[in-house]
């Protein structure tokens, strides 16, 4: 509809102008040049951006989206041109792969094709930056197991198998990385989760490796708990089923949510071992979820001291007021409470540090001192249900 009035209005423009055909050219010229400036703009000013650690790389990954190949609206080539929009650097294809390899569910009229390979391989050669795309499917199976996907596989094809048990043998043998799909939706009582034995002869088995904790905009803290109980991989995906822009409002601020992982390097050998090895860190609305010892890392480098210094001479009454600059280099709004020792002359207790931005505060030292310590409750990150990380920040 936006673009139907633009083109009527662009029409009419140009009906008002009365331009000849090499003015006309020109013209339409620099209306291609600004959209395509503007269409940059807005690709830039989109990407999720977070710092890396030392020794890791902090890859921002989606590994659950969807084509016209199963149950979603888009061709796959779409999901490859959101990505680079959204700058991932890992994305996923995960269409639904169920028993009977006649039925597509939901979706009814996509795509129904022999190879459940094809939607990857499509995705797959249109890649043209350094995207790491990863072939997948989702298993898709009633409750008590329901959904779950299996990511680095090497041919969808082998996974048509009836018994539960035997497809996760089967992806495994892939060497595969499955993780359980949004627990938490058609369960009952609902957002109270437990395992059921399925769930807990495939963990015991090692054949269900992880756990989406956010899915679809949509986060489960009894989803955390069963990963930290159960040595599961922490795991958000936006389960994209039609378009990126829409679903989640980018054009809003907003953004898809996803798993950051931290890897030795950017290669799926890379990434599938920091999976299995549970470095990880979800992104989702403005919240961080994942362990402290890598949670706690990332909030260190996301934010740091970026100067200080005392302002006054020792004849003012604020001779004791240290000015304390801090940055933040990451795309999350970090909402810190303080615990230290210090207060602060002109904010309360709890402070906010813009995305990508700075913050000053005047700490009320009582003496000049050469360094000290502010202590933070992070708001918005937790490591467990409702448990907030402290960090320490050295103030010299």
């Amino acid at each position: 509809m936006v673009r139907l009035v633009v083109l009527n209005n662009i029409q009419e423009i140009l009906s008002k102008l009365n331009l000849n055909n090499k003015s006309l050219s020109v013209f339409l010229l620099m209306v291609v040049c600004c959209a395509n400036l503007n269409a940059q703009q807005l690709s830039s000013d989109r990407g999720i951006n977070f710092p890396d650690l030392k020794g890791h790389l902090t890859l921002v990954s989606d590994f659950h989206s969807h084509t016209v190949f199963s149950d979603a609206d888009v061709w796959p080539t779409i999901r490859v041109e959101e990505a680079d929009r959204d700058q991932l650097d890992i994305l996923a294809i995960t269409d639904h792969l169920y028993k009977d390899p006649n039925y597509i569910g939901n979706g009814k009229d996509n795509i129904l094709h022999p190879d459940k390979n094809r939607s990857f391989e499509i995705a797959r050669d249109h890649v043209k930056n350094d995207l790491v795309l990863v072939n997948g499917v989702e298993l898709s199976r009633s409750v008590p197991l329901g959904h779950c996907n299996a990511i680095f596989i090497t041919d969808s094809n082998k996974l048509i198998i009836e018994d539960e048990v035997e497809v996760f043998e089967a992806a495994n043998k892939q060497n595969a990385f499955t993780f359980w799909n949004h627990p938490y939706r058609k369960q009952e009582p609902y957002g109270l989760l437990e395992l059921k034995d399925i769930h807990k002869e495939l963990i015991s088995k090692g054949l269900l490796h992880g756990i989406e904790v956010v899915n679809r905009g949509k986060f489960s803290d009894g989803a955390l708990q069963i990963a930290l109980d159960n040595n599961l991989t922490i795991m958000g995906n936006s389960d994209i089923h039609g378009i990126i822009d829409w679903e989640y409002e980018v054009y809003n601020g907003g953004h898809r949510p996803v798993t950051l992982v931290f890897a030795k390097e950017r290669s799926q050998q890379s990434i599938k071992k920091a999976l299995f090895n549970r470095q990880t860190v979800v992104w989702h609305q403005n919240s961080l979820i994942g362990r402290k010892e890598w949670l706690i890392p990332l909030i260190n480098a996301s934010i740091e001291i970026e100067s200080f210094e005392y302002k006054y001479d020792n004849s003012s009454y604020k001779k004791d007021l240290a000015y304390v600059t801090i940055k933040n280099n990451s795309d999350a709004k970090f909402i810190l409470k303080n615990i230290s020792d210090f207060s602060f002359f002109m904010d309360i207790d709890v402070i906010e540090i813009p995305s990508n931005g700075t913050i000053e505060l005047e700490v009320i030292t009582r003496a000049r001192l050469k360094k000290f310590n502010l202590e933070f409750e992070v708001l918005n990150a937790i490591f467990a249900p409702r448990q907030h990380p402290t960090i320490t920040m050295e103030v010299q």
